[in-house]
């Protein structure tokens, strides 16, 4: 997941439906497809591309991330909200009997999404998620493939996933994709000669199969016409200072160019994903001085120019058109543990007369220091999913499942793929990539994506807005 950074309402225009050639000569596909995916007239007029495809559309409810909500107690007030479905090994493209996501393949879930729609718009989310050397800078969700597998990323993994989806293309789906979360920022953040660097983000910047992946994933499924790409663009507590916010910026527009991708393949890009960082800070903000010390300076800022989600979103956006991109991308903003509600929720800033009681007062994010980033405690479920909720925001979704673990608080033996990292431990005293500081992880926690219902109680507690 996300990691301590280097020092310690537009329109939109896309690619027509069909090619000039298929229009002039009234050519029709015919698909093999399972029954289910059958098209009607009016699914075909459904899935006209769009330019927020959240908008006059329903989103996917995941049934088995749906039942394991409903059967915790108070869970049932939030079963029935749309979360992602996570493709994190080959075999879950096929169905792998995991704990939390059962025996569902993607054609399943697709299947189900069609069902769901009937015959209206219906966003489906899909989080791509299985880079060569995946999660460079962490053990807990490292993936199956070595760093150089980069032709089995492609043949095994991408090219299956394009198949079936191509089978849906007819239908009143949007699928949205998030691709490949915590890569491409590994890539600023991680690396030789900075103190945050690991050997193995080394490596993948130096093979460049990061960046070869994100561009063959986005050729691949952004060649499908109801799929709507979105770049991970890791969040504020990682990418927000000068001296990684332009430079990833510009390394995501490389991978957009590369491996036979364009910017065209890019809908847009998220942040956020599976993190914990606070939506909106109310009661401070990067401009004010207090005691005559800027609020950046504060030890929680750390002189970073953003303090929360939105503003670094719409601000992140802004310097991805002017890197090249669309004008009119959009971003999502996964709101799915940041709430930060409960009890000890702030009502106002903290003291003036110090800038550090200011801030440390008033914030919301109650993380012990924001490059952690393991089952945090305290959370809150945030802002439910919501269409275009503010300028350059096509919606806030909650593509991480609440209540599924981050990774275990101790070692578990696993045929997943998913190491133990310490930053899962309760007990840890931390590394660069959070300025050594405690972890503020939950004890007791399972390998990353199963099922971990002790959180799912504290998100379900500590929401915000509060669960009614």
């Amino acid at each position: 997941m996300s990691r301590l950074p280097s020092h310690a309402h537009p329109t939109r225009s896309r690619r027509a439906l069909a090619t000039a050639s298929a229009l002039l000569l009234g050519v029709t596909t015919a698909l093999t497809a399972a029954p289910a995916t059958a098209t009607t007239d009016g699914a075909s007029a459904a899935n006209e591309r769009v330019d927020n495809p959240y908008v006059g559309a329903d989103v996917y409810v995941n049934p088995i991330w749906s039942a394991n909500a409903a059967a915790e107690p108070g869970g049932e007030a939030v079963a029935d909200e749309p979360t992602g479905v996570w493709m994190d090994q080959i075999s879950a493209i096929e169905g792998n009997d995991s704990p939390t996501t059962g025996d569902m393949g993607l054609r399943d879930h697709l299947d189900e999404a069609v069902e769901q729609a009937a015959g209206e718009p219906l966003v489906f989310q899909l989080v791509v998620y299985n880079l060569p050397g995946r999660d460079c800078a962490a053990l807990a969700s490292n993936g199956e493939l070595g760093p150089d597998e980069i032709d089995r990323y492609e043949s095994e993994y991408i090219d299956p996933i394009a198949d079936i989806l191509g089978d849906y293309e007819d239908t009143s789906l949007r699928i949205v994709t998030t691709i490949e979360i915590d890569s491409l920022p590994n890539l600023i953040t991680n690396v030789s000669p900075r103190n945050t660097a690991t050997p193995e983000c080394d490596v993948m910047l130096a093979n460049g199969n990061y960046v070869n992946g994100v561009g063959y994933a986005l050729a691949q499924l952004g060649a499908i016409e109801n799929v709507y790409n979105y770049v991970d663009a890791g969040h504020h507590g990682w990418i927000g200072w000068e001296d990684n916010f332009a430079p990833s910026a510009a390394l995501f527009h490389e991978a957009a160019n590369a491996n036979g991708a364009t910017p065209d393949d890019v809908h847009g890009f998220i942040a956020n994903t599976a993190n914990y960082s606070a939506l909106k800070e109310e009661h401070f903000a990067i401009g004010q001085t207090i005691n005559g010390t800027p609020v950046r300076q504060s030890s929680w800022v750390d002189w970073n120019n953003y303090v929360d989600e939105l503003s670094f979103a719409q601000a992140l956006r802004g310097e991805l058109v002017s890197q090249g991109f669309d004008p009119g991308i959009g971003m999502l903003i996964d709101t799915s543990r940041n709430g930060w509600g409960g009890a000890d929720r702030p009502t106002s800033a903290g003291p003036t007369t110090d800038v550090n009681a200011y801030v440390d007062g008033g914030r919301f994010d109650r993380r012990i220091q924001y490059g952690n980033w393991c089952n945090q405690a305290g959370a809150g479920l945030g802002e439910r999913p919501t269409t275009a909720p503010e300028p350059g925001i096509d919606a806030y979704v909650w593509m991480k499942p609440p209540g599924e673990s981050d990774g275990s608080s101790t070692e578990i033996p696993n045929d997943e793929g998913k190491g133990f990292d310490r930053m899962c431990d309760p007990t840890y005293e931390g590394n660069p990539r959070n300025n050594h500081n405690m972890s503020g992880a939950l004890p007791d926690a399972p390998v990353s994506g199963h099922w971990f219902s002790e959180q799912f109680q504290e998100l379900l507690a500590n929401a915000h807005p509060p669960v009614q």
